[in-house]
C-alpha cells in the first residue's frame, strides 16, 4: 500500500509544480494595468485636442463637445472592473489550482483504481500444491456447515478428484444427490472415481452412471472413453473397438488424443479378431512393432515411441502415431486421424514408407541413441505389417 501511494503523491506534486510555475516564478516587476492604460490614451487625446483648440483646428463648441465625449467614456472605461485586480491574484490562480487538481486525481482514482487492489496482487503468491489443499480443506469445512448446496457439494467433488483423493470424491459426489441427474459431464465424472475406489471394477453403480450419461448426451467423450474401457475389461473387444471408434469420429484429427485412442482401437481389434470397419478398408495400415532383445535394456521410462509414414520420396511425414512406450509387441494402426497435414493424408496414397523409432526426447528428428527400425515400403490397406526395432541410430 504504502509502495503506491508515495509514487502517487510524488507524481502529484510534480504535475502541480509544472502547472503553477508561472505563477510561483513570476518576476517581481508590476504590470501595467488595463485602467491605467485607458488613462494614458485619453491623456494623450486630451492633450492633442487642446493643442488643435490653441491652433485654431477646432473652435470652441467642437472642442467643448469633443472633451465631454472623451470624459463620458473615460468614465464607463473606469466603470469596469480592473483586468489586474481579477487576473492578477496569484494566490488565488495557485489555490484554485491546487484544489481542482487534488479533486480530479482523487475522482479518477476512486473511478478507476484501487490501491489496496494493486497493493494486494503485488503480494500475491504462486499457488502451491499445499495451498491448494488447504483452499479444497477450507471449502469442505464451508459445505459441511450448508450440507443443503448440492451444487457446491458438486464443485467439492471436482475437486477432489482433480487432486486424486478419490474415496473424497465419491463420497462429495453422492451428496451432490439429485443435481448430478441430468448432468452427463458428472455423471461420467462421478463413475470414473467410482472406479477409481473400486481398482478398476466397472461393476455395478459406474456402468450404471455411464449409461444414465451416454443416455443424455450420446456423444459424452468420457462416458465414451469408459464405457469403451469397461468393455475392453470385460473381454468385448468388438464392443470396446466400436465404442472408441465412435470416440475418435468427435476428436481433433492430428491431436495426441486423437493418436492414442486409434492405438488402442487396433489393440482391441487384434484382441478381438476384429477386422476394421468397410469405410476403413484399403484405407489404413495396420501391424505390430517388436523390439529386439538386445536393446531391451536400453528403454528407459519416458521414452516415446513414434511410427511415422511417409511418401516415398518424400521427407514430410504423412502419418505419425506417438506414444509413451509400453510393453511389446504394440499394436498400431495408421489412418487419416493421425495426418500431420490435413491437405495430404495417408488414404489418398497407394503406398507408404514406414519406419518406428522410439526416442528419448520425442523429438521429430532422429537424435543420436534413438533406437529404430528398418525402413520397409508398405502398400495402403496392408493389415499385418510387421516392424523390427533392433538398431541404433549413431
Amino acid at each position: 500500500m504504502i509502495s503506491f501511494l508515495i509514487p502517487a503523491l510524488l507524481l502529484l506534486v510534480i504535475v502541480l509544480a509544472l502547472l503553477l510555475k508561472p505563477f510561483l516564478f513570476s518576476k517581481g516587476e508590476e504590470n501595467t494595468s488595463r485602467r491605467q492604460m485607458n488613462a494614458a490614451i485619453y491623456q494623450e487625446e486630451l492633450e492633442k485636442l487642446a493643442t488643435d483648440r490653441a491652433a485654431g483646428r477646432i473652435d470652441a463648441q467642437e472642442y467643448e463637445m469633443s472633451h465631454a465625449e472623451m470624459r463620458q467614456r473615460l468614465f464607463q472605461d473606469a466603470e469596469v472592473e480592473d483586468d489586474k485586480a481579477v487576473m492578477g491574484s496569484t494566490k488565488k490562480v495557485i489555490i484554485g489550482l491546487s484544489v481542482f487538481t487534488v479533486l480530479l486525481s482523487v475522482g479518477l482514482y476512486l473511478a478507476l483504481g484501487d490501491a489496496y487492489r494493486v497493493a494486494q496482487t503485488n503480494d500475491q503468491k504462486p499457488m502451491t500444491q499445499a495451498g491448494v489443499e488447504q483452499m479444497v480443506a477450507d471449502f469442505a469445512l464451508k459445505m459441511e456447515k450448508d450440507p443443503d448446496n448440492l451444487k457446491g457439494w458438486a464443485m467439492l467433488a471436482r475437486s477432489y478428484r482433480i487432486l486424486g483423493r478419490n474415496q473424497d470424491a465419491a463420497k462429495a459426489y453422492a451428496r451432490a444427490g439429485n443435481f448430478i441427474n441430468d448432468d452427463p459431464e458428472l455423471l461420467a465424472e462421478y463413475a470414473d472415481v467410482l472406479v477409481g475406489v473400486a481398482n478398476g471394477s466397472f461393476a455395478g453403480k459406474p456402468m450404471q452412471l455411464l449409461q444414465q450419461s451416454l443416455k443424455l448426451d450420446p456423444n459424452n467423450l468420457l462416458a465414451l472413453w469408459l464405457s469403451g474401457t469397461a468393455a475392453y475389461t470385460n473381454g468385448n473387444y468388438s464392443l470396446a473397438a466400436q465404442t472408441w471408434e465412435k470416440l475418435a469420429k468427435l476428436l481433433p484429427p492430428g491431436s495426441d488424443e486423437a493418436r492414442a485412442i486409434a492405438g488402442s482401437i487396433e489393440e482391441a481389434r487384434s484382441k478381438g479378431g476384429v477386422a476394421a470397419t468397410p469405410a476403413a478398408v484399403g484405407k489404413t495400415i495396420s501391424g505390430q512393432i517388436e523390439l529386439s532383445a538386445e536393446l531391451q535394456s536400453k528403454i528407459k521410462p519416458g521414452d516415446m515411441l513414434m511410427v511415422i509414414a511417409r511418401q516415398p520420396g518424400e521427407r514430410m511425414p504423412v502419418a505419425v502415431l506417438k506414444m509413451p512406450v509400453s510393453q511389446f509387441p504394440f499394436s498400431f494402426v495408421l489412418d487419416d486421424s493421425l495426418a500431420m497435414n490435413p491437405n495430404k493424408r495417408i488414404s489418398e496414397l497407394s503406398e507408404v514408407n514406414i519406419e518406428a523409432r522410439i526416442s528419448k526426447t520425442g523429438m521429430a528428428k532422429a537424435e543420436s541413441g534413438d533406437l529404430i527400425s528398418a525402413v520397409q515400403t508398405v502398400k495402403l490397406g496392408s493389415a499385418k505389417v510387421r516392424i523390427l526395432v533392433n538398431q541404433v541410430y549413431p
